[in-house]
């Protein structure tokens, strides 16, 4: 089984992030105790490690393409899932993590920052990311006769847009389009498979209202983000990056 957003992309991935404004607990006994309840739900999730400056992490094996992960670093909490085999799996994940960060790590609706739900999707291409962009999405019209200067070649390609969505700007959706290409790579001709990545992310800016569960909130940013995903960046981003990347 197969997500239904795979097919537009080599990898994809859903992630969830909260940042928060009083700095999370870093005891011991608060943290073990926090994966070890992620853990009894998937059991699957057993790789568990500490990165610089505190970051915890518990994840899955990699090595099958498709992998659940959690995060827990100083002031933000993180739960990812890389090619989930549905996205409704992707989901109960997150939700199940942000209701337990309640009762396991003491974060309170007051203390949120920002909540963020990302859909991301990566491209496998050897090749210039810049003139792959330009080509399947075009480029300012103010700006299109400079790809027409002679022997000039893209080196500098990034495009994002963010809107906001709420009267108050506090939601808003950014679309983001990254490259890897360098000029090192144009220069030598020397490409490498690195990914294009393709980011949609939905935000709410501060605190929850009253009754407002972290939950509750994931559920409307997701709405929006697919509503977002499939009314434009399927169509106007995914389908036009991937049938340029076909014909090359």
């Amino acid at each position: 089984m197969m997500s239904k957003y795979s097919q537009y992309s080599d990898d994809h991935y859903v992630n969830v992030n909260l940042n928060t404004e009083i700095e999370l607990p870093s005891e011991r006994e608060t943290l073990l105790h926090f994966f070890e309840q992620v853990k009894k739900t998937y059991p699957t999730m057993r790789n568990f490690y500490s990165r610089e400056r505190g970051e915890c992490v518990l994840e899955e094996d990699k090595d099958a393409g498709h992998y659940r992960w959690t995060s827990v670093e100083t002031k933000r909490i993180c739960s990812g899932y890389v090619n989930p085999p549905s996205f409704e799996s992707a989901i109960e994940q997150h939700e199940f993590i942000f209701d337990l960060i309640g009762y396991c790590l003491s974060v309170s609706p007051l203390d949120c920052e920002s909540l963020n739900f990302m859909l991301g999707f990566d491209f496998n291409y050897r090749g210039n990311h810049h003139e792959l962009i330009a080509d399947a999405l075009g480029v300012v019209p103010a700006l299109e006769s400079c790809l027409g200067v002679n022997q000039a070649r893209s080196v500098s390609h990034e495009t994002a847009i963010t809107m906001a969505i709420s009267d108050d700007c506090r939601t808003q959706f950014r679309v983001q389009i990254e490259p890897r290409t360098s000029a090192f790579h144009i220069r030598t001709g020397e490409y490498v498979e690195e990914p294009l990545s393709v980011y949609l992310t939905v935000r709410r800016y501060g605190s929850l209202a009253t009754g407002e569960t972290f939950v509750d909130k994931l559920r409307q940013l997701q709405s929006i983000a697919v509503d977002i995903l499939e009314g434009h960046v399927i169509p106007q981003v995914l389908l036009p990056l991937q049938q340029a990347i076909s014909m090359k």
